[in-house]
Formats: structure tokens, C-alpha cells, sequence
């Protein structure tokens, strides 16, 4: 595996990412009763944004660097405030990926179920959440993760599939762990985030997402560049199987926000359904 996280941790596809899954938990938490959340492929948890490997690319200075200094709607405040808990300088320097936002925001009676393959990520990865007894940290392939940890106790899931798309089959494979998650645990809320460097070359991919097994599918889109230009990485999206209640309405609200806030180039965003209910 070439793939490590670190080179592009923080960068415009991490700021929708992350504040989409913000956003998720948050609403999600509205009811008392627990939920669990899932990664397939969680990395180490929490970057180093001055560090070497973050700095050979510098990616998050026009991601997150920009947002940091903005004045940012009240949709984005457990965002920062879960980056602002790394950062208590004011400066801005340390980075939470995924399993590290998700730790921070959920609850007491909250489970974290993380999974990373990179042996090497793994170790950091468990070393980061050591000491909370709410997140357990399974090394191993994360197509596995339907199979081995749906259905949850908790009967509410929040699965987030992430892959590194290093592989020409990891679209498809996305679309095969949503069904299985979705066979193995209807309610389950699923979430898939992929790059986009031409849409164009994502159109069998919607396809496949429309005739999934999903009750409802959402799509999130937002470009820093022109969608047109296949050479570069235009943007990404979120694919949102049963996603909660309000965040299609607070997507609306944000992604023109971000798509001006972010923009490198000719910037825009989609908001619409793919299985409507």
C-alpha cells in the first residue's frame, strides 16, 4: 500500500468530509439512544499538519488553513471546536482525520469501531486512542467491515467508507459494501466519500449507486476546480445512504459556502438525490 493519508490531511475533500460527518453526529445525537460508529478505513486518526509529510504538499493551507480563518456559519462550530481541542495555541498545527473527530463528538454511550489495514497506520492508530474504552481499533481489510461488525447492539449505525482509491475496482467495491451494510442492517446510516477529477468518469458509478440497496441516497458534491478537467482533483463528494433527518436542508446551506470559500478555480457543488424515498 502507497497510500498514506497524511500528504493530503486537511485538504478541501477532508473540510467537506469532516464537516459532513460533524454535521451527521450531530444530528444523530438529537435522540438519546446510542449509536455506533464505523470506519473502514480510518488511517492514524490525527495529523501533524507541520510535519514532513503534511508539508511536502502543503494541501491544507487551501483547505483547512482557509476555513480556520474564516468567519464560518454556526453549521461548522464542532468542526473547529474538535480542532480547536488540538490546537489550544490558537495555532493552527495538529489535524483530527476522521476516527479522532468522531471520538471527540459523540457521547458517553457512543461506540467507536475503527479499522485501518496499513500495519504501520494501525499502531499509530491505536496508540492515538488509547485510553478510551468506548473505541475499539481492528487491523484488517476494511471491505470486511459489513460482514464482520453489522448489525450493531446499538441498532443505530453511522458507517463511513473511505477508501484510498488506489485500485481501479475501489468504486464498485464501495457500492458492494453499501449493499452488504445495508442487507446486514437497514437503518444503517452509510456514508462513501470519493474523489472527483472528471464527472464523466464517475457515471457508472452513479449508476451503480442508483440501483444500490439503499432506501435513500443522497449526493454531496463540491468542486474547488472545473469538473471538466480530468488532469487534476476538481473535488469530491459524499454518497449518503439514510442520512438523517435535516442535512439535506443544512448541505444546502453549506456548500455554497464552502464552494466560494474554497475555490481554486472554477468552483461549484451538487446537492441532490440519487434513490429518492
Amino acid at each position: 500500500m502507497n497510500y498514506r493519508h497524511a500528504f493530503h490531511a486537511g485538504n478541501h475533500a477532508d473540510v467537506l468530509k469532516h464537516l459532513t460527518l460533524s454535521r451527521m453526529i450531530a444530528l444523530l445525537s438529537r435522540k438519546e439512544a446510542p449509536f455506533a460508529y464505523l470506519d473502514s478505513h480510518a488511517g492514524v486518526g490525527l495529523y501533524d499538519l507541520l510535519g514532513e509529510q503534511a508539508s511536502r504538499t502543503d494541501e491544507w493551507r487551501e483547505g483547512i488553513g482557509r476555513l480556520w480563518q474564516s468567519e464560518a456559519p454556526a453549521l461548522a462550530s464542532d468542526y473547529l471546536k474538535a480542532i480547536m481541542a488540538l490546537n489550544l495555541d490558537g495555532e493552527l498545527r495538529y489535524y483530527p482525520g476522521s476516527p479522532e473527530l468522531a471520538r471527540t463528538l459523540t457521547r458517553p454511550q457512543d461506540r467507536l469501531l475503527l479499522n485501518e489495514k496499513h500495519p504501520e497506520d494501525g499502531r499509530l492508530l491505536k496508540d492515538n486512542m488509547a485510553g478510551d474504552r468506548r473505541v475499539v481499533v481492528r487491523l484488517g481489510e476494511g471491505w470486511h467491515i459489513p460482514r464482520a461488525l453489522l448489525p450493531v447492539n446499538e441498532k443505530r449505525g453511522l458507517f463511513l467508507i473511505d477508501p484510498p482509491f488506489e485500485k481501479v475496482d475501489e468504486l464498485e467495491r464501495c457500492v458492494a459494501a453499501l449493499d452488504e451494510a445495508i442487507g446486514r442492517m437497514r437503518q444503517t446510516v452509510v456514508a462513501i466519500w470519493y474523489p472527483i477529477k472528471s464527472l464523466d468518469q464517475l457515471r457508472r458509478f452513479y449508476q451503480d449507486l442508483a440501483a444500490s440497496a439503499a432506501p435513500k441516497l443522497l449526493r454531496a458534491e463540491l468542486y474547488v476546480h472545473s469538473p471538466d478537467d480530468p488532469t487534476r482533483l476538481a473535488g469530491s463528494g459524499l454518497a449518503i445512504a439514510n442520512p438523517p433527518w435535516g442535512l439535506e436542508d443544512e448541505l444546502r446551506e453549506m456548500l455554497p459556502w464552502l464552494a466560494g470559500l474554497l475555490a481554486q478555480g472554477e468552483p461549484g457543488w451538487r446537492l441532490d438525490w440519487l434513490i429518492e424515498e
